[in-house]
C-alpha cells in the first residue's frame, strides 16, 4: 500500500489535517495515538494509516461517453495558473486486460520486459559497485585514522600500526628477504621485527645492541619506510577523494538507472493478473480504463497587502516586522482527477480517446515552506524507495543502511569545508579585533544540537498567518470548482 498525497500532508501536520473523532476527548487520545506511531513506525508506513482531511472539499461529476477527458483536465488547469503555480504530482493510469487498449499494449509488453531487464541488469552492477565502494572508503577511512594520528599524542600507536602495515603490503613483496621472512625462517634474525618496530630513526638502530648484520638489513628498511610513509599519505588521501567522487558519479548512476527502469518495471507489473484489486470501476474483460492524475496548484500570501486592506493588523505591514518572519505560508489547492473511461481507437491512427465518467476534487490546504519542502522530500523518497525497493529484493533496512553509508562519504567533504571555513573565520576575526564575531562563532559550537522535524507554527503564525491562508484557499478551491461548474451547466456537485 502507498501513501495517498492527502496522508502525507496528514502525516506532516497531524494537528490540523488528521482526521479525528467529534468527541474532543476521544479526539485528543487518537492525535497522541498517531503521532506515537509516527515516532514508532516512521513517516512513510503512518502515512500509509493516515486519516486524512482538509479546510474545505468539493467534487463535481462529469459523465460523458462522447467527451474525452483532456477538456475538463486542460481547463482546469488553465483555470488554475491563472492564480496559482502549478505542478502535477502523480499520473497513474490502469487499464482493464479484455480492453482493446490493453491488447495493444499487450503487443509491447516484452519489448518493456527486456528493456526493464536490460535496465536492472544494469542497476545490479552500479548497486555492487556501490556496495564495493563504500567498504574502500571505510578501509580507506581506518587507515587515514592512523595517518591522523601522527600529529596526536597517539603518534607512537599509530606509527606501530603504519609499520605493521608495511611489512604486510609492501615488505612483505621482498619474499625470502622481507622482514617477517627472514625473522621468522633464518637463524640469528629473531630480533628484527622488534629492532624494526622500535627503531624511528637511523641514530635509533646504532644505538640498539644489534649485530652488525641486523643493523645492515634494518637502516635502508626503515629508510624505506620513512619515504613509503610520506608518499603513501598523499597518494591514499589523493585516492580517497577519487572514490568518494566516484561514488557520488556511481550513486546519481543508480538513481538515473531507477528512474529509467521504474517505468518498465511497473507497466510490467501492471500486465500481470490480480493487479486491478477490488476496484470496481475496473472489470477484467470489460473495454474500460481508469486515470488518476493529481495536480497541486499554490500562492503565497502577501502579508504586507492583507495588513494594507485590513485583513491582518496594521502593524503586519511594517517592514521591520516582516523581516521577522521566518516562514512564507502557502494557499495550496489539490485537485484530483478519477476517470473512468472507455478507449477508442482513432480511425487509422495508433492511438486512443477515451469517452467516459470524471470525477474531480479540490481540497484547500494552508502549508507553510518547511511543510511544502517535506512534502516533496516525501514524495521523491516514495519513487526513489519504491525503484530500488524491487532490485534484488533488497529490503527497506539495507537500503536505508546504504543510504547512511552514502551519506556520511558525501556529506563528509562539505563538513570539512565548513570546519575549515569556520577556522579560517575565527583567525580572521581575531587579527581584526572582531571580538564579538569570534564570541559568536564560539558560542555558536556550544549550541544544542536543532531537533529535527517541522517547528510549530508562533503565536502570530496560528493566529493570524495559518488561518489568513486557510480562508484564502478555500475560497479559491471553492472558486475553481463554481466557476467549472456553472460553465458548464453541471448539476451533480457536492
Amino acid at each position: 500500500m502507498v501513501a495517498t498525497i492527502q496522508q502525507i500532508i496528514a502525516t506532516i501536520n497531524p494537528n490540523l489535517y488528521y482526521a479525528t473523532s467529534d468527541d474532543p476527548i476521544t479526539a485528543k487520545k487518537e492525535l497522541a495515538d498517531f503521532k506515537a506511531l509516527i515516532e514508532k513506525e516512521g513517516f512513510q508506513k503512518a502515512a500509509e494509516q493516515a486519516r486524512p482531511k482538509c479546510l474545505a472539499e468539493h467534487t463535481l461529476e462529469y459523465d460523458s461517453s462522447s467527451e474525452t477527458l483532456e477538456p475538463i483536465y486542460f481547463f482546469i488547469l488553465e483555470l488554475m495558473q491563472e492564480t496559482l503555480t502549478v505542478e502535477k504530482i502523480a499520473d497513474n493510469f490502469t487499464s482493464a486486460p479484455g480492453s482493446g487498449h490493453f491488447a495493444e499494449l499487450g503487443q509491447r509488453a516484452t519489448i518493456m520486459q527486456q528493456q526493464g531487464a536490460k535496465l536492472l541488469g544494469d542497476v545490479n552492477t552500479v548497486l555492487r559497485s556501490v556496495l564495493n565502494l563504500i567498504y574502500d572508503l571505510k578501509e580507506f577511512r581506518i587507515r587515514l585514522q592512523h595517518y591522523d594520528d601522527l600529529k596526536t599524542d597517539k603518534k607512537d600507536a599509530a606509527i606501530l600500526a603504519l609499520k605493521q602495515i608495511w611489512m604486510d603490503k609492501v615488505d612483505i613483496q621482498k619474499q625470502q628477504s622481507s622482514i617477517k621472512a627472514m625473522a621468522l625462517g633464518q637463524a640469528g634474525f629473531q630480533t628484527l621485527i622488534n629492532a624494526f618496530l622500535a627503531s624511528k630513526t637511523v641514530e635509533d638502530i646504532d644505538k640498539l645492541d644489534l649485530n652488525e648484520m641486523v643493523k645492515r638489513i634494518l637502516k635502508p628498511r626503515l629508510y624505506e619506510f620513512n619515504s613509503w610513509l610520506t608518499e603513501s599519505e598523499k597518494e591514499l588521501r589523493k585516492r580517497y577523494e577519487l572514490e568518494k567522487t566516484y561514488l557520488r558519479s556511481q550513486v546519481n548512476s543508480l538513481k538515473l538507472y531507477s528512474r529509467w527502469a521504474k517505468p518498465y518495471l511497473k507497466a510490467a507489473k501492471q500486465l500481470e493478473g490480480g493487479e486491478i484489486g477490488r476496484n470496481p470501476a475496473i472489470v477484467k474483460t470489460f473495454n474500460t480504463i481508469l486515470l488518476e492524475l493529481t495536480l497541486l496548484g499554490k500562492t503565497p500570501t502577501n502579508v504586507k497587502a492583507a495588513a494594507l486592506e485590513g485583513t491582518l493588523p496594521e502593524d503586519f505591514a511594517n517592514d521591520k516586522f516582516l523581516r521577522t518572519l521566518k516562514r512564507k505560508y502557502y494557499s495550496c489547492i489539490l485537485v484530483d482527477f478519477v476517470f473512468r473511461g472507455i478507449p477508442q481507437r482513432v480511425a487509422q491512427q495508433p492511438h486512443y480517446v477515451f469517452g467516459g465518467k470524471a470525477e474531480v476534487t479540490f481540497r484547500a490546504y494552508a502549508l507553510n515552506d518547511d511543510e511544502l519542502k517535506k512534502l516533496n522530500e516525501e514524495i521523491d523518497k516514495a519513487d526513489v524507495n519504491d525503484a530500488l525497493g524491487l532490485i534484488e529484493g533488497a529490503t527497506t533496512e539495507s537500503l536505508e543502511q546504504l543510504q547512511e553509508d552514502i551519506n556520511f562519504f558525501l556529506e563528509d567533504k562539505t563538513k570539512e569545508k565548513e570546519k575549515s571555513k569556520n577556522f579560517l573565520e575565527k583567525i580572521n576575526g581575531l587579527l581584526s579585533g572582531a571580538k564579538k564575531e569570534v564570541k559568536k562563532t564560539f558560542v555558536g559550537k556550544t549550541k544544542k544540537k536543532k531537533k529535527e522535524g517541522i517547528a510549530p507554527d508562533s503565536f502570530i503564525e496560528k493566529e493570524h498567518l495559518r488561518p489568513l491562508t486557510g480562508n484564502t484557499a478555500s475560497a479559491i478551491a471553492f472558486n475553481l470548482f463554481d466557476i467549472y461548474k456553472k460553465g458548464h451547466g453541471m448539476p451533480s456537485y457536492t
